[in-house]
C-alpha cells in the first residue's frame, strides 16, 4: 500500500478538526439547554458525580495512540468551555496566582470559569458563603507534611461541603536571578515546602537564610527584586517573573502529592466510586474512639484517613476527623453513620464526593 504524502496527511486533518469543530458546537448547544433546564429546577451547575462519570468513560474508551491523561486534560477544558455556556462560575482559590492551589482549580475547572484570588484559606471559605463565589478550592493534605489544619479548623463553623477532590503532583524548582548558586543567601518560600524540600536544601545551599512568606508565588515575586535571593516556586513562576531555573524537583520524595478540596454549597451525588468524610465529637473516656469507630468494622467500611484537632473551646476536647469509602447515601455508610450519631455528642458529615 502506497503511504500517503505530507499534503494528503494534512487535508486529512483539516477534514477530522473540521468534524471535531462541528461536535463541539453540537455539545456547547447541548450544554447550553442543559443550562437552562437546570436553572429551572434550582439544580447545580457543577455535577462532580457527573464529571466522574464522563471521565472514567472516556478511559474506558480510549483506544489510543494519545494517553488517557492527555485525552482527559482536552475532555477537562472541553467540559469547562460547556460549563461556562450553561452558566458563569465563579470559582476561589487559596492565592495568588500560579500558586499550587490555583493550578489544582485549573486542573479540577479549566481555563473557562472565572477565578478569584484569595489572601487565606478562611477568605477562600467566605467567598463561597457569600455567593462571590460558586466553589472554592483549598489544600487539604500533603503526603509529606501532613494535614492543612487551617482547612480542618474551618470545617467546624462553615456550612459548606466538600463535593470533590484533586490531588496534584507537587515539583519544586530552585529559582534565581543569576546563574550562580553559590551567590545565593536567602531563599524564600512557604514553611511547608522548606519542609519538603529539607534534604536537598541542608546539601545544596547549607549556608542560605530561610525566609518563609505566605506563597510560592509570593517568593517568586520577591526573588525577583532582590540580588541575592532565590526562591522555591513553580516552573510557571520562573516564566512569569523572568527568573532562571537551577535545579527542578529538588522535593525530598519522588511522590510528593498535595490533596485538595472543593468546597460548595451542595453535596455531590453518588458517582460509583465516592468517599465520605466526616467530623465528630465524643466525651474523653478510656476506648471511647475504639467504640466509635467499631460501627464502621461491623459494615466492613474502609476509614482512609483520621486527624484530630482540638476544638478550641474546652480544654483536651477534640474533634476527629475521618475519610472513609463510600457515599452517605449507600446503605452500609448510612448505618454506620447513624450508629455513631447514637455515641457521639456531635456529628457533622462535610460531604460525599468521587475520588480523585
Amino acid at each position: 500500500m502506497k503511504r500517503k504524502n505530507l499534503t494528503d496527511l494534512r487535508k486529512e486533518i483539516d477534514k477530522i478538526d473540521s468534524r471535531i469543530l462541528e461536535l463541539i458546537a453540537r455539545r456547547g448547544r447541548v450544554s447550553s439547554e442543559i443550562g437552562a433546564v437546570k436553572k429551572t429546577k434550582k439544580q447545580p451547575i457543577y455535577s462532580p458525580d457527573r464529571e466522574s462519570h464522563i471521565y472514567r468513560k472516556i478511559a474506558g474508551r480510549n483506544e489510543g495512540p494519545l494517553p488517557d491523561d492527555s485525552v482527559k486534560a482536552i475532555y477537562a477544558e472541553i467540559m469547562s468551555a460547556c460549563l461556562a455556556l450553561e452558566q458563569p462560575l465563579t470559582v476561589s482559590y487559596l492565592g495568588p496566582e500560579l500558586t499550587f492551589t490555583n493550578q489544582a482549580a485549573l486542573k479540577k475547572f479549566g481555563s473557562s470559569v472565572e477565578y478569584l484570588s484569595c489572601d487565606s484559606i478562611s477568605d477562600v471559605f467566605r467567598q463561597v458563603e457569600n455567593g462571590n463565589a460558586d466553589y472554592g478550592v483549598v489544600p487539604i493534605e500533603n503526603s509529606s507534611e501532613g494535614a492543612v489544619n487551617h482547612t480542618l479548623d474551618m470545617f467546624v463553623d462553615s456550612p459548606l461541603m466538600i463535593c470533590s477532590e484533586i490531588s496534584l503532583p507537587i515539583r519544586h524548582s530552585l529559582l534565581y536571578k543569576k546563574s550562580n548558586i553559590k551567590s545565593i543567601k536567602r531563599v524564600y518560600s512557604k514553611a511547608e515546602v522548606f519542609g519538603q524540600c529539607r534534604g536537598w536544601i541542608e546539601k545544596n545551599l547549607p549556608l542560605a537564610r530561610l525566609s518563609g512568606v505566605s506563597s510560592t508565588a509570593k517568593a517568586a515575586e520577591i526573588a525577583a527584586k532582590r540580588a541575592d535571593s532565590a526562591c522555591i516556586a513553580s516552573d510557571l513562576a520562573a516564566k512569569k517573573y523572568g527568573l532562571k531555573i537551577l535545579a527542578r524537583s529538588i522535593e525530598d520524595s519522588a511522590t510528593n502529592v498535595t490533596r485538595f478540596l472543593v468546597i460548595g454549597k451542595q453535596m455531590s451525588g453518588v458517582s460509583g466510586r465516592d468517599k465520605t468524610s466526616i467530623m465528630f465529637s465524643v466525651k474523653d473516656r478510656p476506648g471511647v474512639l475504639h467504640d466509635m469507630l467499631s460501627s464502621f468494622k461491623r459494615k466492613g467500611i474502609n476509614l482512609t484517613k483520621i486527624e484530630s484537632r482540638p476544638s478550641k473551646q474546652r480544654l483536651w476536647k477534640y474533634y476527629f476527623f475521618v475519610d472513609m469509602d463510600g457515599h452517605c447515601e449507600d446503605r452500609k455508610v448510612k448505618y454506620a453513620l447513624g450508629d455513631l450519631e447514637g455515641k457521639c455528642h456531635f456529628v457533622k458529615v462535610l460531604g460525599s464526593y468521587p475520588k480523585g
